[in-house]
């Protein structure tokens, strides 16, 4: 790799430091874009000498968006965006649209004021839709519920949801509408779903109807990452896809542990990057989309592992005899905890869309998830404002899905959806939504593909102290870690905000600058948020 190294000199004539220092960054999702971005804002270091390695050809990670009109598009999942979410906001204040009109936070927010989230429909129970459902919690429920948020994580340790919950909180409406939300299961972390509880306290108040959620004016990677590459392209930040960094090598300088070599494959030929005085190593642990499988509308997509992926096996690697590095088998090895299985269809056909608006009450975009609280799959889906792709033709449609218990028969369908088609998926959901006479129009003329994630909710596993490392583990000066799976403090994990969050430690720490993210904001200590999340618990009103 040819140094391209800039000598950059002040006014006295000597080099600046910080002008000469390289930035590598490891992984082409959300956290290294922005820890990029972070790094020439506000630490001043020049674009040409920062490198993002990503082993996969497109950046955005777990942020996708890909697909055609004709073959179907692609969304493995979209992250919930809320107004709290300050790294995020930061960041992207900072980030011009695409067709430079604006900035990206203003584009959001101009765009959920024009869009507001305000779901009609968020259960529907034997075809029937339930508006603003209530929660149904006993107070035993409530008063655990209230005990978590209090409770110390050290003293939950390891423990499950279920472990602090009797059975019949599984069945409450609450729970169907947090789970699906969210993403959890009960054998997840109960210091996840503590965290959870307390992070979002401000949205307890209009959950059943979804108020406070926030997305973007199309899919996340066409308006976060797009805006947010052609941005770093503009300084000169380097992107070196289909590299795969397989190993780190360490050293020490001064009395502090360093990266000296990063080891790689570019397109499957053998590399190595040397890693000099000054410069900075940002790693990417882990990964919530390593390893994912796509079907079709007539095959179902298998099950990979982490050795069909390349994030989890890099951190074994270097974590081997390296406990400050985390201990990653505690969210790869279990795949049965981790795994489940969402599903995009491409409409052309207006039928599909026609009969979910009558039968919801909301418009594409307005009206968020529904879930089906009696589906075995336990299924949900969500329409989005149309059109959802830059470029996407006026006469297609497309929509999201998913399912929690991949594993179980359907009910509409006698096989586990994680055995089924695109085509066996939009069976068994427009049996829940009882279209008859149109269903097969709308199977003729969709395409549904399935997509197997194995470790889609592998942050949620449950974890003690140690189990993640530190932004900037001790004892190291050139290395950091971003991600979901590094620790920071109250905020929670499976969000775009968790990345950026990490990214802006990282860097923030690694170049000494004498200034941190905004902290993580906290509801549970503002009055008027207790009280409408009391009310809304006990399904009273304000």
């Amino acid at each position: 790799m040819a140094d391209t190294r800039v000598d950059v000199t002040t006014a006295t004539g000597k080099t600046s430091e910080k002008n000469r220092t390289k930035a590598y960054f490891v992984g082409g999702g959300i956290a290294s874009l922005a820890g990029a971005a972070f790094m020439i804002r506000d630490g001043d270091i020049l674009g040409p000498h920062i490198t993002i390695l990503e082993d996969l050809d497109r950046l955005g990670g777990s942020l996708d968006g890909a697909g055609t009109a004709q073959d179907g598009y692609v969304l493995r999942g979209g992250r919930m965006l809320e107004s709290k979410y300050l790294c995020t906001f930061d960041l992207f204040a900072s980030i011009p649209t695409l067709d430079e009109s604006r900035t990206v936070t203003k584009e959001i927010f101009d765009w959920n004021e024009t869009m507001e989230t305000s779901s009609s429909s968020r259960l529907v129970r034997d075809g029937e839709r339930q508006t603003a459902p209530d929660f149904g919690l006993s107070e035993k429920h409530i008063l655990n519920i209230e005990r978590l948020a209090l409770e110390p994580e050290g003293m939950l340790g390891r423990s499950s949801i279920a472990e602090q919950f009797d059975p019949e909180f599984f069945n409450t409406n609450f729970w169907f509408m947090w789970c699906t939300t969210f993403a959890f299961q009960p054998w997840h972390s109960a210091v996840e779903f503590k965290r959870y509880l307390v992070r979002f306290a401000h949205l307890v108040s209009g959950f059943n109807r979804l108020h406070g959620i926030m997305r973007t004016t199309y899919n996340q990677y066409d308006s976060l990452v797009l805006p947010l590459r052609k941005w770093l392209e503009a300084r000169g930040v380097r992107f070196e896809l289909n590299t795969r960094v397989t190993d780190l090598e360490f050293g020490e300088r001064d009395g502090a542990k360093v990266v000296t070599r990063i080891a790689c494959k570019r397109a499957g030929q053998a590399g190595e990057i040397q890693v000099e005085a000054g410069d900075l190593v940002l790693v990417t642990l882990g990964s919530m989309t390593d390893a994912s499988s796509l079907g079709s509308l007539d095959t179902a997509p298998v099950l990979n592992g982490k050795a069909e992926g390349s994030a989890w096996t890099l951190w074994e690697t270097i974590a081997a005899d390296r406990p400050e590095f985390g201990r990653p088998a505690v969210f790869s090895d279990h795949i049965d905890e981790s795994k489940w299985l969402s599903f995009t269809t491409t409409l052309r056909d207006p039928a599909f869309l026609r009969i979910v608006r009558d039968f919801t009450g909301n418009v594409p975009g307005e009206g968020g998830l529904v879930t089906f609280p009696q589906s075995r799959w336990l299924m949900s889906f969500v329409v989005p404002h149309q059109p959802h792709y830059i470029g996407q033709p006026e006469d297609v449609s497309v929509f999201w899905g998913y399912g929690l218990h991949v594993d179980a028969p359907g009910d509409f369908v006698a096989k586990p959806m994680s055995a089924c088609t695109g085509r066996e998926i939009m069976t068994e959901l427009m049996g829940h939504l009882r279209i008859g006479a149109e269903a097969g129009r709308i199977l003729d003329t969709s395409t549904c593909i399935p997509c197997m994630m194995p470790f889609i909710t592998s942050q949620f596993l449950r974890r003690e102290k140690g189990d993640r490392p530190q932004v900037v583990p001790e004892g190291w000066s050139n290395l950091a870690f971003t991600g979901q799976f590094c620790e920071l403090p109250d905020d929670v994990v499976f969000t775009v905000e968790y990345s950026i969050r990490s990214a802006q430690a990282a860097v923030y720490a690694l170049l000494d600058l004498k200034r941190t993210p905004p902290p993580v904001y906290k509801g549970k200590y503002d009055p008027r948020v207790l009280y409408k999340a009391f009310l809304a618990l006990h399904d009273m009103k304000a």
